[in-house]
């Protein structure tokens, strides 16, 4: 029987209540990441998401991102890696501190833009992050680029991994995502993506810019819940990888 999480960045607002198509996502999901605080999120945001993740039984990862609001968290910062560690195992905590007041268990974490990119092509950053994870628990996973930094250090310090592949993002010859700053970098094409994600699932490869068929270890699929038909096309992913005979289920711990 194959199976594939699908996961989504979620709590990325502010004030009382989650973004608009949180808890919609929620219903074809299997894994949520969840803002901190740094790059987006706020304590209201956080209890409510993970209250919203609990009700639907989906899998909570910590989203921990640089401390950059205005920017997203998508702007790269020169930090130490005891900062790395820092940050990571603050925003971590933060959001526990939810998860066990709701009854919940946290599951894996996944560091959000900038601070994801740079570890996974800095094995320094990455250690650091891989050891504040392991710090805090040793049995959560850590959802990484697939290929990346992140999973080789993880995966020397026995700490769990889930390699994570994109529904909607091209990728390069190396197996690499192609950077944002290229027009090819998003596949705009919903069918397209569907397609990747079935040849993610069921062949564990990916097709590349230039048409080369990589191979790539898939184990958790992101889709983004931010766009203007993300409820529709996580629900079109959802059905097809059914209809393929395919279990949407977060990795076991």
């Amino acid at each position: 029987m194959k199976m594939i999480d699908l996961n989504c960045d979620m709590g990325e607002a502010y004030g009382s209540y989650p973004m608009p198509n949180d808890e919609k996502l929620m219903d074809y999901i299997s894994s949520a990441n969840i803002a901190c605080g740094f790059h987006a999120g706020d304590p209201a945001v956080m209890q409510k998401t993970v209250a919203l993740a609990i009700k639907k039984g989906v899998a909570i990862g910590a989203h921990p991102g640089l401390p950059d609001l205005q920017g997203f968290g998508r702007r790269e910062m020169k930090i130490t890696a005891n900062e790395a560690y820092q940050l990571t195992l603050y925003q971590i905590g933060a959001l526990n501190a939810f998860v066990n007041a709701a009854g919940g268990k946290l599951h894996h974490v996944k560091p959000h833009g900038a601070l994801y990119n740079m570890a996974a092509k800095d094995p320094v950053l990455a250690k650091a992050i891989v050891q504040a994870v392991y710090d805090f628990d040793p049995n959560l996973i850590l959802y990484a680029l697939a290929g990346s930094k992140m999973i080789v250090e993880a995966e020397k310090n026995g700490l769990a991994t889930a390699s994570e592949v994109f529904a909607d993002r091209s990728y390069q010859d190396d197996g690499l995502l192609t950077p944002r700053s290229a027009d090819n970098a998003i596949v705009a094409n919903k069918e397209d993506a569907v397609n990747q994600v079935l040849g993610f699932s069921l062949k564990q490869e990916v097709k590349s810019v230039n048409g080369n068929r990589i191979a790539v270890r898939a184990e958790t699929v992101c889709l983004h819940g931010d766009g203007v038909q993300a409820v529709a096309f996580a629900k079109l992913i959802a059905e097809r990888l059914k209809n393929e005979g395919i279990v949407i289920k977060a990795p076991a711990i």
